[in-house]
């Protein structure tokens, strides 16, 4: 990828495959015959975090010339704008590297084509059972797992499940897809394809199988057998800080670089990927560009999540409630600085595990500069959605094992009260936000009885264990107070205070 010097045409060439020779001047693209890649892979959510991350791996693997085997066929099941922005381009679009000293740019060519589900449910069929797909690959959220956030059991009620059962044309689950395309695999004789989980949700192989398995059980026992015996689902560890496109980064493209793009990615230079160094069907040699194939992944999310997701939420409910809208503008403020280094080295890093050739108290200190990069500002009220699962998985776990080991745990427990204040809806001065929760509902409705005391949203399950707690109801109401009449910083200045008073 290299860096370019900006430049001003007058109007940005489109990108396709008939531009590729022109924008080669300026950036890198792909130096492989895109009519030879295979498709190996199904992605299902091609968003901006897939092309950001697992797409460009793919990418430098076909540049390699290593393999020809793994280009990637992007499927949507929600957003016709996917298809419709990237098949003019034929695939193509820019990626764009954000560093604290500057931007670098190339154009990815992994994902040969397309398709939007609801539209093109033959050709999604006709790639799930092509023989020459051995992955499926997964970044459909946390929400399109329908799990339940405590039990971790598959909501068999959930509308959507429901209807995917009866269905016979398209469906609104990847479940549907996927069980319908390994039942004919299995009647064809076809070896399965393996089941990739790309999204930051805890145990993501048992999710994955918990879902798959569950829904196929509901439709064919024999079925459900056969796939939790002969289907693989790898565990994964993604980390590449990618926000959402605006217009603005669209035409920063354009004017930058001269492309055109409707649908460009902006992300940050650092990228990792640890897979579990388990496939039904044969694996892409993926460790030649950069990822890492491991026996056991568990350790390596644990680190991750907690540090880098845990450490999202609490910024995400803490900022806007400070009236910030973006990462690097809540971290200029020195008292929200520290927090996030006090958090993450003094509360979180401690209930860690080892990770063999990991260093933590580096890649602790890595998080601190992405998350004040400047020119990778993101945007809080993106990273506090779905707030009740992240807060569940990423926060709500180092609280109780740093309770239960009697360590310091009064900044994790500051960042839990912010989420409750914040699910009320308004920030300190009164204005409005949207709370974009599968719960929100009730979550907000909890949150806003009784003033400051909490007792009505503590009887939320995701509180189950905390609120026996000796005394926890007491120190969340006075936190949540303390944010609520004084605000967030000087909430934040009190912590010490009242670390020191329980000391």
């Amino acid at each position: 990828m290299r860096n370019v010097i900006p430049w001003r045409p007058k109007r940005g060439v489109p990108l396709s495959n008939s531009t590729l020779r022109l924008h080669s001047h300026r950036i890198d693209v792909p130096t492989y015959d895109r009519s030879t890649l295979q498709p190996g892979v199904v992605h299902i959510g091609a968003g901006n975090f897939h092309r950001a991350h697992q797409a460009v791996y793919f990418d430098d693997l076909a540049c390699s010339g290593i393999s020809n085997e793994w280009g990637v066929t992007g499927i949507s099941l929600r957003s016709r704008d996917v298809k419709d922005l990237l098949s003019v381009q034929d695939g193509l679009y820019t990626v764009v590297q954000r560093g604290h000293d500057g931007h670098m740019a190339r154009v990815v060519g992994s994902i040969g084509s397309i398709h939007y589900a609801p539209n093109d449910g033959a050709a999604v069929r006709a790639a799930l059972a092509d023989p020459q797909t051995r992955i499926v690959s997964l970044t459909i959220t946390d929400h399109g797992y329908f799990l339940h956030p405590v039990t971790r059991e598959f909501d068999a009620d959930n509308p959507e499940v429901r209807a995917d059962l009866v269905a016979s044309e398209t469906y609104a689950t990847a479940w549907g897809y996927l069980a319908e395309a390994l039942d004919a695999r299995r009647q064809a004789g076809i070896a399965p394809f393996t089941v990739l989980c790309c999204d930051n949700i805890p145990d993501d192989t048992q999710a994955a199988r918990t879902a798959l398995v569950s829904f196929a059980a509901l439709k064919d026992p024999a079925l459900a057998r056969w796939i939790d015996t002969y289907v693989a689902f790898p565990s994964t560890m993604v980390d590449r800080i990618t926000p959402r496109t605006s217009q603005e980064e669209c035409e920063f493209v354009e004017h930058t670089f001269g492309i055109a793009d409707k649908w460009p990615v902006v992300t940050e230079s650092y990228s990792q990927w640890v897979i579990e160094d388990s496939f039904s069907n044969g694996r892409p040699p993926l460790e030649e560009v950069g990822a890492q194939f491991v026996a056991n992944v568990s350790d390596h999310k644990t680190v991750k999540t907690r540090l880098l997701n845990g450490t999202h939420i609490s910024m995400a409910c803490l900022g806007t409630l400070a009236g910030y809208e973006r990462t690097d503008e809540a971290m200029r403020d020195p008292v929200f600085y520290d927090y996030v280094e006090q958090l993450m080295r003094n509360e979180i890093q401690p209930l860690l595990p080892d990770v063999p050739g990991m260093n933590t108290p580096d890649y602790r200190n890595t998080l601190l500069s992405r998350l004040s990069n400047p020119l990778m500002s993101d945007e809080l009220s993106r990273l506090a959605r779905r707030g009740s699962t992240k807060i569940s998985s990423f926060v709500i776990p180092s609280l109780q094992e740093a309770i239960e080991q009697d360590r310091p745990h009064t900044l994790l427990m500051l960042a839990v009260a912010a989420w409750a204040r914040y699910l009320r809806g308004y920030d300190l001065l009164g204005n409005k936000f949207h709370i974009e929760d599968p719960q929100a509902g009730l979550l907000t409705k909890l949150a806003n009885m009784d003033g400051n005391n909490p007792r009505a949203l503590l009887r939320h399950e995701v509180f189950a264990e905390l609120r026996m707690v000796p005394g926890f109801t007491q120190r969340f109401a006075e936190m949540i107070a303390d944010i609520d009449e004084h605000g967030v910083i000087p909430a934040l200045r009190l912590v010490p205070q009242r670390s020191a008073q329980r000391g």
